[in-house]
């Protein structure tokens, strides 16, 4: 693809120059534009081709979050970086489908994998969180935020308002509620098979019957077993048929 051209929006001068010259380093950035409000960052977004925004999340008047959610409603929006020193927005960028989520102070080896994700978003455009799109999912835990892909998570647990993500040797306790999960994911692959469980069909590995209850293994051998409530069994077994067979 094209190198890119990105817009660095952030209101502590320092740091915007800092982030600025960092991406000027990367061989995959053509050109970077850089503002400290969001109010100009719009005007320059509305007259100039941005291929993806490196945004800062707490400034005065028009925070980044809400930046990033005038631009969600854009015919093609630019994908977003976060580049904040709080780790506690994540999930409202997670939310906000963010390509990432870089923490200040900013290290090279860091951002040159945003960028590398960033062309990744481009290259697939809006498939990029389709079925099969690798969805980079903010997970927080003792104080710092790391990505977990969602490809790798086999079952989601409802908890309360909260959801627990399930992968095939570790779980992530995220602060968003299971519905929301079931909408945004189903095109990915993810089933509702029970009040208080999202599976992936990807990692189902059995389905078994018994005295006509059904349940499914995820993960492989060895994983875990989780039952499957009668509403939902015939929904599942008629979309394992079709994906066995397509």
């Amino acid at each position: 693809m094209s190198p890119l051209t990105v817009l660095v929006v952030d209101d502590e001068r320092p740091a915007l120059d800092e982030l600025a010259y960092l991406l000027r380093q990367d061989p995959r950035v053509a050109a970077v534009q850089t503002c400290d409000t969001a109010t100009e960052a719009l005007r320059v977004l509305q007259e100039s081709g941005i291929d993806a925004v490196f945004l800062d999340i707490q400034m005065p008047g028009l925070s980044g979050l809400e930046l990033a959610q005038v631009l969600s409603r854009f015919r093609t929006p630019p994908p977003i970086v976060f580049v904040t020193a709080h780790d506690e927005h994540a999930v409202d960028a997670f939310e906000l489908q963010a390509v990432d989520y870089v923490l200040k102070p900013v290290r090279a080896d860091r951002l040159a994998e945003a960028v590398r994700r960033v062309v990744g978003s481009v290259e697939g455009g809006a498939d990029r969180t389709g079925p099969g799109g690798d969805l980079q999912v903010p997970v927080e835990r003792g104080g710092v935020t790391r990505f977990v892909q969602r490809s790798d998570i086999t079952h989601v647990e409802a908890q309360g308002d909260y959801a627990r993500l399930h992968t095939r040797d570790d779980s992530h306790l995220v602060r968003i509620p299971l519905s929301q999960l079931e909408e945004e994911w189903g095109p990915a692959g993810f089933l509702r098979i029970h009040r208080s469980l999202l599976v992936s069909l990807a990692h189902v590995s059995e389905v078994r019957m018994d005295a006509g209850r059904c349940s499914v293994v995820v993960g492989g051998a060895g994983g875990p077993e989780l039952g499957v409530s009668r509403r939902h069994t015939r929904e599942l077994r008629d979309l394992l048929v079709k994906r066995a067979g397509s």
